[in-house]
C-alpha cells in the first residue's frame, strides 16, 4: 500500500475527510501518550515555538507528512522509517525547535506511529505481557495483563483520531464500517484479534478490543508450566488427535479456548491436509498442508455475505482430512455434526459455555438455528455420535486460565446423552489470591480407548490414575 493511499485513509494526523485535525482539538491531550517502550508517560514538552505538545507535535507531524513522497511503499518499514527520521531532524533544525534527547525521540516514535503503526496502541502492541487491549472511546484505555485489567494514561485526540485506526485495520482487508454496519469482527497482520463498535451503537464513542497474539506462539510446555494443564491431560489430548477423535473445546469468553485449539491442532500429522475456518483468521498452525477460509460480511449492498456455514458446507468438497472451524456460533454447528458423522474424523471446534454439559445443551441450541426443524432426539443422537472428547476451559478469579474438565462423551440411555469426566480439575485452596489445585485423573478410562490403541498409540495406565493412591 502507497503512503498516499494510507493517508487518504485517515492515517498521520488527517481526519476521515482528507483535512488534518484543528489544534485546538484536544489540545494538550498528546501528552499522556506513552512511549514505545511503555514507559511512564513525561510531562508534555512545551518550547517556545508551541503552545502545548499537542500543537508541536501536530505541526511538526503535518510538515513531514506533506514532505514525504506519497508514492513510497510503507510496507517497507525499516527504509521509510529511515526516511522519517531523516525529515524529521530535518524540520526540528529548521525551525529551531530545541527538545532534549528523551523528548526528542519520543515525539519521533509518536508521529512514527502515527504514519506507519496504530498512533498511541502501537505501544501496547508492541508490549508482549498485554493480551488484550480496550478501547472506551478516545479518553478510556483499559489492557489486560496476567489476567488483570488495568487502565492506562493512554488517550486519543478525539473520536475522529479513533475512528482513523479503526479504518486503518479494517480497511486493507476489504472490510467497512460506518453508520449502517457499525460493527466490525477484524484481524491485524499478526493474527491478533479485532473488534469494533461505533456510534450510533455504542453510547461512548468508538470502541476497538484487540485480543493480542503472541508474537511466538505459546507451547504446550509454556501451558503446564503456567499450571493450566498437566502433562498426563496434555499426553491424552494428543492421543485423541493423533487417533482422529472429534473434539469440542468449551469455556467462556477469554478462556483460551483459542490457544487450547491452537496447540491441539499442532498434534495433527503434517501429512493430512486440514481446512481452518474462522471469521478472523487467528490459527496459527504450522503443518505445510494447511487450507485457511475466512467468513465475508455483506457488501454496502448487503450482497456477497459468505458464512462460516457456507464455508464448512463448501469445505467438504475440498477433500479435507481434518476440518478446524475456529468457533460454532449458529446453524454452522449442525454442519460441523454431520461432517464429524460422515468421515471427517479428528475435526475440532470451540464454543461458548459454563461446563461440558452447558456445552451440549449449546450444541443442541445451535443447531436448532439452523432451521431444520429436526427432533431434539435426532439432534443428541447426531450430537453423541459425533463428538467423542469435551475440552472444558475456565478463567478462573486470579486471573488464570485453566483446563477444567476432560470428559467422553459415552453415548445415549434414553433421551439423554451419557457424559464420563476423565479429568477434573481439583481446587485445593487460595494462597495469597492464587488459585491453587491441579488436574487430576479420575481413575476411570475412556470407551474409545480401543480406537486409541487401534492407532498404534499405548497410554501408560498411570496416565488415567489408575494403580495411583490419590491425595486429597
Amino acid at each position: 500500500m502507497s503512503l498516499l493511499k494510507r493517508i487518504e485513509q485517515g492515517q498521520g494526523g488527517a481526519s476521515s475527510g482528507g483535512t488534518p485535525p484543528s489544534p485546538s482539538q484536544g489540545s494538550g491531550e498528546g501528552s499522556r501518550l506513552s512511549s514505545l517502550q511503555s514507559r511512564r508517560v513525561n510531562a508534555p514538552i512545551t518550547s517556545p515555538q508551541a503552545g502545548s505538545y499537542f500543537d508541536l507535535k501536530t505541526r511538526v507531524q503535518n510538515k513531514l507528512l506533506s514532505e514525504l513522497d506519497p508514492t513510497m511503499d510503507i510496507s517497507r518499514t525499516e527504509e521509510v522509517r529511515r526516511t522519517i527520521q531523516d525529515l524529521f531532524e530535518q524540520i526540528l533544525a529548521e525551525e529551531n525547535i530545541v527538545l532534549s534527547r528523551p523528548e526528542r525521540a519520543r515525539l519521533f516514535e509518536q508521529i512514527a506511529a502515527e504514519i506507519l503503526g496504530l498512533g498511541p496502541l502501537q505501544p501496547l502492541l508492541e508490549d508482549d505481557t498485554i493480551t488484550e487491549i480496550m478501547v472506551n472511546g478516545p479518553k478510556n484505555v483499559y489492557i489486560e495483563r496476567k489476567g488483570k485489567l488495568h487502565r492506562v494514561p493512554v488517550t486519543f485526540e478525539n473520536n475522529d483520531h479513533v475512528m482513523r485506526v479503526i479504518d486503518r485495520i479494517v480497511a486493507p482487508l476489504g472490510r467497512r464500517i460506518d453508520e449502517s454496519s457499525p460493527y466490525v469482527d477484524a484481524r491485524l497482520p499478526d493474527g491478533s484479534r479485532v473488534n469494533a463498535v461505533i456510534p450510533p451503537i455504542s453510547l461512548v464513542g468508538p470502541t476497538l478490543t484487540i485480543r493480542k497474539f503472541s508474537k511466538n506462539p505459546i507451547t504446550v510446555e509454556q501451558l503446564i508450566q503456567f499450571g493450566s494443564i498437566t502433562h498426563e491431560a496434555i499426553q491424552f489430548l494428543k492421543a485423541c488427535v493423533e487417533a482422529r477423535l472429534n473434539i469440542l473445546i468449551s469455556g467462556g469468553t477469554g478462556s483460551g479456548k483459542t490457544t487450547l485449539l491452537n496447540i491441539l491442532s499442532g498434534f495433527i500429522p503434517n501429512d493430512e491436509r486440514i481446512i481452518t475456518i474462522e471469521n478472523a483468521a487467528e490459527l496459527q498452525l504450522r503443518q505445510e498442508h494447511v487450507v485457511t477460509l475466512e467468513s465475508r460480511p455483506p457488501n454496502i449492498e448487503g450482497r456477497g455475505e459468505i458464512t462460516i456455514r457456507d464455508l464448512v458446507i463448501n469445505s467438504l468438497r475440498m477433500r479435507p482430512e481434518r476440518i478446524i472451524v475456529g468457533e460454532c456460533r449458529g446453524g454452522e454447528t449442525l454442519d460441523m455434526l454431520q461432517a464429524m458423522n460422515t468421515g471427517h474424523d479428528g475435526s475440532m471446534t470451540t464454543a461458548h459455555a459454563n461446563s461440558p454439559r452447558d456445552a451440549l445443551s449449546r450444541v443442541e441450541t445451535m443447531c436448532l438455528m439452523a432451521g431444520m426443524e429436526l427432533p431434539v432426539r435426532a439432534i443428541r443422537e447426531q450430537t453423541a455420535s459425533a463428538i467423542d472428547v469435551i475440552c472444558h476451559q475456565e478463567r478462573m478469579r486470579d486471573g488464570t486460565r485453566k483446563v477444567t474438565h476432560i470428559t467422553e462423551i459415552s453415548g445415549m440411555e434414553g433421551d439423554i446423552i451419557t457424559m464420563t469426566d476423565i479429568f477434573v480439575f481439583e481446587q485445593t485452596g487460595v494462597e495469597a489470591g492464587k488459585v491453587i489445585g491441579r488436574l487430576r485423573p479420575t481413575g476411570l478410562r475412556p470407551k474409545f480407548i480401543d480406537k486409541i490403541e487401534a492407532a498404534g498409540i499405548n497410554l501408560p495406565p498411570s496416565i488415567f490414575g489408575i494403580g495411583e493412591r490419590r491425595r486429597y
